[in-house]
C-alpha cells in the first residue's frame, strides 16, 4: 500500500514539472532603431538617407537581421521589451522578418521624445493573453519631452503579471547633473508600482529597461525598495550591460516583485538573470572588448548595439 502510494506521489510530482515550462524574458536597447522616412515633427534628420549618417534601406535591413540574430540566439523569448526604436513599423518589421511572424505580437504607444525615441514590447500572442496596456508619461522641468515609461497586463495561464519598459532620461552633461531627472522618472515609475502593490499585494511585476543609472545609484534604489533585481555583475562575463571609456557597468535592469520569486506556480527562476556577450556582440575599440555598436560617431561600424541584452527565466 505505502508503495502503491509513492507510485502515485512520484508520479504526480512528474506530472507537475512536466507541465512547468520554461521561458525566456528579455529586454534590449537596440541603439537607434530609425526607418528611412522623414517623420513630420520629429527630429530624426541624422537617420534619413541625406542626412550625416546616410542612413539607407540596406543598413536598416542589415540592423532588423542583427536583431533577430540576437533574439534567435536567446531562443525567441516570451516578452522581449525594446528601447530606442522610432515607431511601431520598426518592431512589426523585426517580427516580421523574423522567426517571430507567426507566434508574436507587439505592444507599442508614441512617446513625446523630441527624436521619435520610444519602447515596446514583443510577445508571444500563442501563450499571453494581453489584458490591458498603457504609458506612464511625466514632465522634468525645463527640459524637453522624454520617453514614457511603457506597460502592460498579460495573463498566462490564468495568471496575470504586468510588465513595464522603461527608457530613463541619459547622462548627457555629466551623471550628478542629470540625476535629477532620472529621480523624476524613478519616482513616477515607483508611484505606479506602490499603486499596484496597494490594490494587491501579491501583484506579479516585471520590471525592465535601460536606466541609464547603475544599481547603486540612487535612482534605480528607489525601486529596488520594491522590487528584486535580477540583472547583477555577477549574471555575465563582462560584469556590465554597456562600456563607457574602458568600463563596464549595468544600465540594463531588470526586477521582479516578490511575489513572483515565490516556489510553485508561475515564476520567475531566482539568479536566472543573464547579460548575454555572445561573440557576435563584441567588438574592440582601443584594445578594449566593448559592445559592437552600429556606429561610432558618424562612421558606420556594421554592428549590433552599444548595449547587451539581459533576460531572466519564467516557468509557466
Amino acid at each position: 500500500m505505502k508503495q502503491i502510494s509513492l507510485l502515485v506521489l512520484l508520479l504526480s510530482l512528474s506530472i507537475f514539472s512536466f507541465g512547468q515550462k520554461e521561458h525566456t524574458i528579455a529586454f534590449y536597447n537596440v541603439e537607434n532603431l530609425f526607418d528611412t522616412l522623414d517623420t513630420p515633427n520629429k527630429s530624426d534628420s541624422e537617420f534619413l538617407p541625406n542626412g550625416k549618417k546616410e542612413w539607407n534601406s540596406e543598413k536598416y535591413s542589415t540592423k532588423i537581421k542583427h536583431i533577430n540574430q540576437v533574439i534567435d540566439a536567446i531562443e525567441s523569448p516570451l516578452i522581449i521589451g525594446l528601447c530606442e526604436v522610432e515607431n511601431k513599423n520598426v518592431v512589426l518589421d523585426i517580427v516580421k522578418n523574423g522567426q517571430l511572424s507567426c507566434t508574436h505580437a507587439v505592444v507599442h504607444a508614441e512617446s513625446r521624445d523630441q527624436r521619435g525615441i520610444d519602447n515596446a514590447i514583443i510577445y508571444d500572442k500563442s501563450a499571453l493573453l494581453l489584458e490591458e496596456k498603457g504609458t506612464i508619461r511625466f514632465n522634468i522641468p525645463g527640459d524637453r519631452p522624454t520617453r514614457d515609461i511603457l506597460w502592460a497586463r498579460f495573463t498566462a495561464r490564468k495568471t496575470s503579471f504586468y510588465v513595464m519598459i522603461n527608457h530613463w532620461p541619459s547622462r548627457y552633461g555629466g551623471a550628478e547633473e542629470s540625476e535629477p531627472k532620472r529621480m523624476i522618472a524613478a519616482e513616477n515609475a515607483r508611484l505606479f508600482i506602490d499603486s499596484l502593490i496597494q490594490n494587491d499585494p501579491k501583484v506579479r511585476i516585471i520590471f525592465m529597461g535601460d536606466l541609464n543609472d547603475h544599481p547603486e545609484n540612487a535612482a534605480p534604489q528607489m525601486i529596488q525598495e520594491q522590487l528584486s533585481p535580477m540583472i547583477t555583475t555577477e549574471s555575465g562575463k563582462y560584469q556590465g550591460t554597456h562600456n563607457y571609456r574602458g568600463q563596464w557597468g549595468i544600465l540594463d535592469h531588470i526586477m521582479v516583485s516578490d511575489s513572483f520569486l515565490k516556489k510553485r506556480g508561475t515564476r520567475i527562476v531566482k539568479n536566472s538573470g543573464t547579460i548575454h556577450s555572445f561573440n557576435f556582440l563584441i567588438g574592440e575599440y582601443r584594445g578594449n572588448e566593448v559592445p559592437a555598436r552600429t556606429y561610432g560617431g558618424k562612421k558606420y561600424l556594421n554592428g549590433y548595439s552599444d548595449h547587451l541584452p539581459v533576460s531572466i527565466k519564467i516557468r509557466l
